[in-house]
């Protein structure tokens, strides 16, 4: 990355605006322009100061923060990165990603000195990585679509992998899939803790097939969707009779992301547990992350 990027910062604490300045100014690569203290500063300040990137804060006077995603994203849509406290604010999150948001940092409710590393870290990838994203307004689910042309594979399960505007994509592509869709699918997102559960229920909620949480030991069986939980991986094992059961587990522990793409599509690509040595691969944004030399879809002939 070479050019800046340019990034405003609205949250109503004069405190977190500080900290957030802090922490992205760690960065090389990224300019703070401004700070607004509500939804409705940030609207003009937006307009004015055209920023490639937004932190914004959910609970604020005047204008709160799904508002303001709302407002802006149909005036212009600009990446923006909630910065909230998650334990109060779950279903504002989700609220928060419908409305465009393309990203979630979890605010801790004490902003303590040595916390503020770890999360000046993962907001500061969480920005650049916002800056190349194309947000777009959030639309409501189109019908389930089946595809009638002869297949020239056979699949035995689609692992997806996705990261940046994951939960935005996953609501335009799961609700697409027909409730007798003949394979199961596996997916990999990167959220915080205690999200992955409400967002499968509300993805559940919109779509034909059955969305769950993983929990681990579920039989992976057709028109089931298993969303990883934030914290374990997600892989696959066979039980004592024979059958592919979800499998969860806080290893390996040198994988940048938990849960990882590696470790799901290594399970989701291994042709000893499938019928066929097949599987389809949807993928976004995470296969740039693993590691060239462990991409198991090219070593498992995954298609």
């Amino acid at each position: 990355m070479t050019d800046l990027v340019r990034v405003l910062i609205v949250d109503d604490s004069a405190y977190v605006r500080k900290v957030i300045r802090q922490m992205l100014s760690r960065s090389p690569f990224i300019e703070i322009v401004g700070a607004a203290r509500d939804g409705r500063e940030a609207l003009e300040m937006a307009a004015e100061l055209k920023p490639d990137v937004i932190t914004c804060d959910l609970i604020m006077p005047q204008l709160d923060g799904v508002g303001f995603i709302r407002k802006q994203m149909a005036r212009h849509p600009i990446p923006i990165v909630v910065v909230s406290v998650a334990s109060e604010s779950g279903e504002l999150v989700l609220a928060a990603l419908d409305a465009g948001a393309v990203d979630f940092v979890q605010k801790p409710t004490a902003l303590a000195t040595d916390r503020l590393l770890e999360i000046s870290d993962e907001l500061i990838e969480k920005v650049k990585v916002a800056a190349q994203a194309r947000p777009a307004v959030s639309r409501a689910p189109t019908p389930p679509v089946v595809h009638r042309a002869a297949a020239t594979h056979a699949f035995d399960i689609v692992v997806i992998g996705i990261s940046t505007g994951g939960p935005q994509a996953l609501k335009l592509l799961i609700p697409r899939l027909p409730a007798e869709l003949a394979v199961p699918v596996a997916i990999v997102l990167h959220m915080p803790v205690g999200y992955t559960e409400l967002y499968a229920r509300k993805l559940n909620e919109q779509s034909a097939l059955n969305v769950l949480e993983a929990q681990g030991g579920e039989l992976v069986t057709a028109g089931q969707v298993y969303i990883a939980p934030a914290g374990r991986h997600l892989t696959f094992r066979r039980n004592s009779a024979g059958q592919v059961v979800t499998y969860l587990d806080v290893r390996p522990l040198d994988t940048p992301y938990r849960p990882s793409v590696d470790s799901l599509f290594h399970d989701g690509c291994r042709s000893a547990l499938w019928n066929t040595p097949h599987c389809g691969v949807h993928c976004a944004k995470c296969i740039a992350r693993a590691r060239s030399d462990r991409l198991p879809t090219r070593r498992y002939g995954a298609t």
